[in-house]
C-alpha cells in the first residue's frame, strides 16, 4: 500500500504540470464552453486507458523498442499538435467571435458530428503522445517489479489515468467559471492565440523526444 500511495504521489506531481492535455481541454473550455471541455476529458482519458494496457500488455515495449514505429508515433504527435496549433492561431486571426460556439454545437443537426469531433480530438491528442507511453514503461516496473501480473500493472495504469481525469475535470470547471468573463472577442482571440502558440510549443517537444 506504501508503494501504491508513493506510485499515486509522484502521479498527481507529474500530472500537474502542464502539458497537451491541458493545453487543450483548457481551450476546449474557454473557447466552447464546459459541455466540449469534459468531452475533450473524456477523449484524453479514453486514450490515456488504451495507453496504459498497452503498456501493462507488454505492447508498448514494442512500440518504444521499434525506432520506425516509435517514430512514426512521434512525428503524427508532433504534426497533430502543429495542426492544433496552427488552427488555434488562424482562428484568432481570422476566426469570428461574435456567436456563441457552444450554442451553435448544440443544434439538433450538428450535436452529435460535434461532440465525435471532440472527443475524437481529445483522443488524438493523448494517443500521438510518445512521452505517456514511455512513462508507463519507464515508471511502472519500478514501482510493481519486473514480475508483476497484468492486473496490478493495469491498476497502476489506469490509476494514472483516474488521477489525469479529475485533474481535467477540475480545470474544465474553473475555465468555466472563467468564462463568463472572457466572452468578448477581443479575450477570446487572445486565448486562441495563446493557446496556438501553446500547442506549437508542444509540438516542438515532442518532435524532440528519443
Amino acid at each position: 500500500m506504501s508503494t501504491y500511495l508513493s506510485f499515486l504521489v509522484l502521479v498527481l506531481v507529474i500530472t500537474i504540470a502542464p502539458g497537451p492535455d491541458t493545453a487543450l481541454t483548457l481551450r476546449a473550455s474557454l473557447v466552447r464552453g464546459r459541455s466540449n471541455g469534459l468531452l475533450t476529458m473524456a477523449g484524453v482519458s479514453a486514450a490515456g486507458a488504451v495507453q496504459g494496457l498497452l503498456a501493462a500488455g507488454g505492447l508498448g515495449a514494442i512500440i518504444v523498442a521499434s525506432e520506425p514505429l516509435f517514430l512514426a508515433v512521434k512525428w503524427v504527435g508532433a504534426a497533430y499538435l502543429l495542426f492544433l496549433g496552427s488552427q488555434a492561431l488562424w482562428a484568432a486571426w481570422k476566426g469570428d467571435f461574435t456567436r456563441d460556439p457552444e450554442a451553435e454545437s448544440i443544434a439538433p443537426t450538428r450535436a452529435r458530428g460535434t461532440r465525435r469531433r471532440t472527443v475524437l480530438q481529445g483522443f488524438l491528442c493523448n494517443i500521438t503522445n510518445p512521452k505517456v507511453l514511455a512513462f508507463n514503461l519507464a515508471v511502472l516496473p519500478q514501482f510493481v517489479g519486473g514480475q508483476a501480473g497484468l492486473p496490478l500493472l493495469a491498476l497502476y495504469a489506469l490509476s494514472l489515468v483516474a488521477i489525469g481525469s479529475v485533474w481535467l475535470t477540475g480545470i474544465v470547471l474553473l475555465a468555466d467559471r472563467a468564462r463568463g468573463a472572457l466572452t468578448a472577442p477581443r479575450a477570446r482571440r487572445r486565448i486562441e492565440g495563446t493557446m496556438g502558440v501553446v500547442m506549437i510549443g508542444f509540438s516542438a517537444t515532442v518532435a524532440s523526444t528519443h
